[in-house]
């Protein structure tokens, strides 16, 4: 049986994190996997099949380190990064896989006869920034990134920007392959009972994202004091955590919106808020292929999206709502698709009498649709999971 290790800062919420242990549970039915994390824990390390090894660099999770324990962690693996590859590959792995940018890729990159694979989640052009560090640690990357035999991609644009940044690129073996989504448990969970917090009264516009600058949430909260100002009322749910909270909630006070912009935190299981919701918007800066909207698709929910690499999510797709990645785009297009008399998207006959319209009526279209779903994702991941054995 071929032996596979895959390596990921952690197991804590988000989308890479959330593909990575549906990847993982899948090929453990035909392969020897293996996870490495830097930090132990997450949440999502218990959803891991009981046959997957687990190897943490760290014996604790990165939110219990302090400033201090975080610099020298980062230190260590930067100073003893051979001894600390070779600790990891002791056992001989056929192919060693990196499956997030950052300090895996880097340690992964280190010289071994086993196949190399970088897997690249996020718009490389845009997740350096500027100013020295970020040119230091682009020139880091770029050495690392060409020591692997192949280089997959989750998007067309996440290759475009690639091999733009690094012109050397073209000269690698790429691949393009979409995140692969266990559809059956994103159903299953959806049909778990929650105490949702929407009110039928209101359009409910939902985000699930981890907060930090790339996810533009601040723009979004300046979004809505506009929407209000002229006159049209929704209310926004965020479901996810992250360093920006505290400055996000400010920020949301500020504007007056503590009962119409609401920060719900992390949530193990997002689905049923996904489900009830009435769209789902990703409204950020930039993306890579933006997984959580894959899962909105799974759940046949109306999207709403930046042009951002995830644009790629919403080809064929008759509930996706492109919007342009300002400001005042996002306001023209939000406004143009909330106003009362132009709600296209949302179910019971497009929700003409939306006041009347119950979380029974969109449990009950949601189960009509249910086997057509079904079938769809099964060809889509299946397709996934060929791609990805051939290049094993």
């Amino acid at each position: 049986m071929k032996k596979i290790i895959f390596g990921i800062t952690s197991l804590t919420i988000g989308g890479a994190e959330r593909v990575l242990v549906d990847l993982a549970n899948r090929l453990s039915e035909e392969y020897n996997v293996t996870i490495f994390t830097i930090y132990d824990g997450g949440e999502l390390k218990k959803e891991l099949n009981q046959g997957i090894k687990k190897i943490a660099l760290y014996r604790k999770p990165y939110k219990e380190f302090s400033k201090i324990e975080k610099l020298k962690a980062s230190l260590k693996l930067i100073i003893y990064k051979k001894k600390i590859y070779e600790l990891i590959m002791k056992r001989g792995f056929d192919a060693e896989i990196a499956f997030l940018e950052g300090p895996v890729t880097r340690l992964f990159a280190t010289k071994s006869n086993s196949k190399k694979i970088a897997w690249i989640h996020n718009d490389i052009s845009k997740v350096y920034g500027n100013g020295l560090k970020a040119k230091i640690k682009k020139w880091v990357d770029g050495i690392a990134y060409k020591k692997y035999n192949k280089l997959v991609f989750v998007s067309e644009e996440n290759k475009k920007d690639f091999n733009k940044e690094y012109k050397w690129a073209n000269e690698k073996e790429q691949e393009i392959i979409r995140n692969y989504i266990d559809y059956k448990k994103v159903l299953q969970k959806a049909s778990e009972k929650l105490d949702l917090p929407y009110d039928n009264k209101e359009i409910n516009l939902l985000t699930v994202c981890r907060l930090v600058e790339q996810k533009a949430l601040d723009r979004f909260i300046k979004v809505q004091k506009e929407l209000e100002i002229k006159g049209i009322h929704v209310k926004i749910y965020i479901v996810g955590d992250g360093p920006q909270r505290y400055n996000l909630q400010k920020q949301i006070d500020s504007e007056g919106l503590t009962n119409k912009f609401i920060l719900l935190g992390q949530k193990e299981n997002p689905y049923p808020y996904i489900k009830y919701c009435d769209y789902f918007c990703l409204l950020s800066y930039y993306e890579g292929y933006g997984m959580v909207l894959e899962e909105a698709k799974i759940l046949n929910k109306p999207i709403i999206l930046t042009n951002t690499a995830a644009i790629e999510c919403a080809k064929g797709y008759d509930k996706a709502i492109v919007l342009e990645n300002n400001f005042d785009g996002i306001v023209k297009g939000l406004e143009k698709e909330l106003k009362s008399d132009n709600i296209k998207y949302l179910d019971n006959n497009y929700k003409k009498e939306y006041k009347n319209y119950t979380l029974e009526d969109k449990t009950n279209n949601f189960e009509n649709n249910y086997n057509e779903l079904q079938k769809t994702n099964e060809e889509i991941q299946e397709k996934i999971i060929r791609k990805i054995k051939e290049i094993l």
